[in-house]
């Protein structure tokens, strides 16, 4: 299995030609192998967040939106362990809470995470694939 980034999550339903040819190839592996692909729950928020704020232009309305990447991807929830987790990375990660969350969720979970986010993927304190 493998946890998706929030913005390649919004990429795939929107604009599949963003994701480099090796987040491309991992997804497709990790669908063929039938391991599934997950995200984080705070990543709903945070499309929902970014529909309000009128930064992105969905397909769908946001309910329909975001009940079809709770049918398409595996939601993991937020748990003690991965706040505790959120909450110890190096300086180099970035402070977004969001950012932490994913990240702390890649870690607990033993999953890589697919981001271009350049901060995470710099701090080196998890797998990353981009």
């Amino acid at each position: 299995m493998i946890l998706l980034d929030t913005h390649v999550v919004i990429w795939l339903a929107l604009e599949p030609g963003r994701i480099s040819k090796r987040a491309r190839a991992a997804i497709e592996e990790a669908r063929q192998r039938g391991e599934g692909l997950a995200v984080s729950d705070i990543t709903l928020l945070e499309i929902a967040t970014l529909e309000n704020k009128d930064r992105i232009k969905l397909n769908a309305s946001l309910e329909v939106f975001l009940a079809e990447v709770e049918t398409r991807f595996i939601v993991l929830p937020m748990t003690g362990q991965i706040c505790v987790r959120s909450m110890s990375f190096p300086a180099a990660y970035p402070k977004d809470p969001a950012d932490r969350v994913i990240g702390a969720t890649a870690i607990v979970e033993g999953l890589p995470l697919i981001t271009i986010d350049d901060g995470i993927r710099r701090s080196k304190a998890l797998n990353t694939i981009w």
